[in-house]
């Protein structure tokens, strides 16, 4: 396959230059499964695990391969299998916090109780995008602050993101919801389909060209894999589930992500449903989502305004008038409360790697000395 059709381009031959060996090929990670890998490289495709000064290199789950990571092998046994031995820096990633338990807190916001903390570790859930489709159903899926949410990590990434509104046909307030997501999108375009109708897919095509990569993300059920099969050829679709009509959930179809190629150019990647997302985010991310509320937190009376009892206090104001939605605001509270906690332990994070390494030096350098 000719790497340009899977996305390759002069930035990554520039980065893999820089770490060529003899014998070693480029290849995307198109599937990522427990440890194991699909890769698809210049003549085909192979199975790989990473080496295992990788491994030990190491500092978390975010320096190992992701689904759409450019990555350096070898190839071995008659080139069916292969060690990956390096990842190609990215250019974009779409991360959360990973969801591991351990130290986790309940704090009240607003008289809601939010739970926080837990493993401070960057999961990369796709690496490489250039435009993310974040898609939610007009069902009983739709929920505006989980929207948000996702929003911000998409502005994280580093990659375009573009709101995709799915099953307008189980929706009759079309304008309403419009004005609701148009409220909260900072600019992001918005596009109402009908995946299973094929209604409004044509206008989803204007992002697909040859070498660009597209993420699909949002919870189960939304319809990403339906979506992704409005672009494929009849023999590649991908395997979809029913919605339970109980309770209008998906059932979980995709339990991996996959790199997607189309046969008319342009690359998807389908991710499972995130029953967890933590953002893995910081505060310039956070003030660009809601720079309405930033723009009130500017006109209160005092700098240091709490919002509580101070007098000529902009947030109170808006909250009592209506112009500003208390679940919005709140959303905004906890998403803040998320971001500080974790920028607090990243920075303690930092401070013990360096620690830790000015001891080994310092054992190095003790061990160069030492007259044997």
């Amino acid at each position: 396959m000719n790497l340009n059709k899977l996305g390759w381009n002069d930035q990554f031959e520039n980065k893999f230059n820089t770490i060529k060996k003899v014998g070693y090929i480029p290849a995307r990670v198109i599937r990522e499964e427990k440890g194991y890998y699909l890769l698809q490289h210049e003549t085909g495709v192979c199975t790989s695990k990473v080496s295992g000064k990788l491994r030990y290199n190491a500092k978390s789950i975010s320096d190992f391969p992701s689904v759409g990571d450019w990555v350096s092998i070898n190839l071995i046994n008659d080139n069916t299998e292969s060690i990956i031995y390096s990842v190609l820096s990215r250019k974009s990633s779409f991360t959360r916090k990973a969801p591991v338990s351990g130290g986790r807190k309940v704090k009240d916001v607003n008289d809601r109780k939010i739970t926080f903390g837990g493993s401070t570790e960057e999961q990369v859930v796709a690496a490489n995008i250039d435009v993310i489709f974040l898609v939610t159903a007009l069902d009983d899926n739709y929920n505006l602050r989980r929207l948000e949410r996702y929003l911000l990590m998409a502005w994280n990434s580093g990659a375009t993101p573009v709101i995709v509104l799915n099953k307008i046909d189980m929706c009759d307030n079309l304008s309403k919801i419009l004005e609701e997501v148009n409220g909260i999108a900072a600019g992001v375009p918005v596009h109402f389909i009908s995946a299973i109708n094929n209604e409004g897919i044509s206008e989803l095509k204007q992002y697909l060209d040859e070498g660009v990569t597209i993420g699909l993300f949002g919870s189960s059920g939304v319809g990403k894999s339906t979506i992704i099969n409005c672009f494929l050829e009849e023999d590649d679709k991908l395997l979809t589930g029913v919605i339970r009509e109980k309770d209008q959930k998906g059932r979980h179809t995709t339990t991996w992500r996959e790199l997607v190629i189309l046969p008319t150019g342009g690359i998807l990647i389908d991710t499972p449903g995130m029953r967890e997302l933590q953002v893995w985010s910081d505060t310039a991310e956070l003030n660009t989502l809601f720079d309405d509320i930033k723009e009130l937190e500017h006109q209160c009376k005092f700098n240091d305004c709490s919002h509580k009892k101070e007098p000529g206090c902009a947030i109170r104001k808006a909250l009592e008038t209506g112009n500003l939605d208390k679940k919005r605001y709140e959303n905004y509270l906890i998403m803040g409360i998320e971001v500080s906690y974790l920028s607090n332990r990243i920075n303690e994070k930092e401070t013990a790697y360096t620690k830790r390494d000015v001891l080994i030096n310092k054992i190095v350098q003790k061990s160069k000395n030492y007259k044997y």
